[in-house]
């Protein structure tokens, strides 16, 4: 039996999603205590992974299991694991179903603050504390749109394939001195919207020209675009099938 588990979580106090050798993770937490449940080594396989610090509001994730009572598998997962992981859906799928091969659309959530410092939102909002001129930023965004050869905004790696992907939208909304940016793609490629969101902070701060996007896109050399956003403003916001 297959099921797909739509889950949330602080990523503050683990190194990332995907589970390591040693490492608190994601990963390691749910399946050790879905272990626990079936008394038999449990594998789950997510929509992808979040770096160190990155949040979730709907992770994705399939496993195979024996038929069980579902709302007494979500109840007592949730007793079990950490309490900054919660659980929010549990449902059983065709047993061809994969979190991550299926995926239709990503979407993400940046999130600046541009006023005054605020400790208590120091591990989920960037503290950037600064004006940005947002409307190049917006300018700039365009450039993303549409599908492109990614190199340039991602760390390289022999194990990737492609580094094309499609960006569907990029969305800005600022509220209360926090700029919230949305991005909707079918895959994003790791530390994809980190280095997109770093360019255009560097385009708002008049550090770069909002056409530079484009021949830093073509170059394809990761040098070229500049900053990495800090992990602690990203929230994975859902996964469509």
């Amino acid at each position: 039996m297959r099921y797909l588990m739509t889950f949330s979580y602080d990523g503050t106090n683990y190194n990332g999603y995907q589970k390591q050798p040693n490492k608190n993770t994601i990963q390691d937490n749910i399946e050790s205590n879905l272990s626990k449940i079936f008394n038999t080594k449990i594998t789950i396989s997510a929509s992808g992974r979040t770096d160190k610090g990155v949040h979730a509001l709907n992770q994705k994730a399939h496993f195979d299991a024996k038929d069980i009572n579902i709302a007494k598998l979500r109840k007592s997962l949730n007793k079990l694991i950490n309490s900054d992981i919660y659980i929010k859906d549990i449902k059983k799928v065709n047993d061809d179903f994969h979190a991550r091969f299926n995926v239709l659309e990503k979407e993400y959530i940046y999130r600046i603050n541009l006023g005054e410092y605020n400790p208590m939102d120091r591990n989920y909002i960037y503290q950037y504390n600064n004006n940005l001129d947002i409307s190049k930023m917006k300018k700039a965004s365009k450039y993303f749109i549409g599908t492109h050869n990614f190199k340039s905004l991602t760390k390289a790696s022999k194990d990737i394939d492609s580094y094309e992907r499609t960006i569907y939208s990029i969305k800005f909304k600022k509220k209360n001195n926090i700029l919230e940016i949305t991005f909707k793609g079918n895959g994003f490629l790791r530390y994809m919207v980190r280095n997109m969101v770093g360019l255009l902070i560097e385009i708002g701060s008049n550090k770069k020209e909002v056409a530079s996007v484009l021949s830093i896109m073509e170059a394809g050399n990761r040098s070229l675009s500049g900053i990495t956003a800090p992990a602690n403003g990203l929230y994975l916001k859902n996964v469509k099938y």
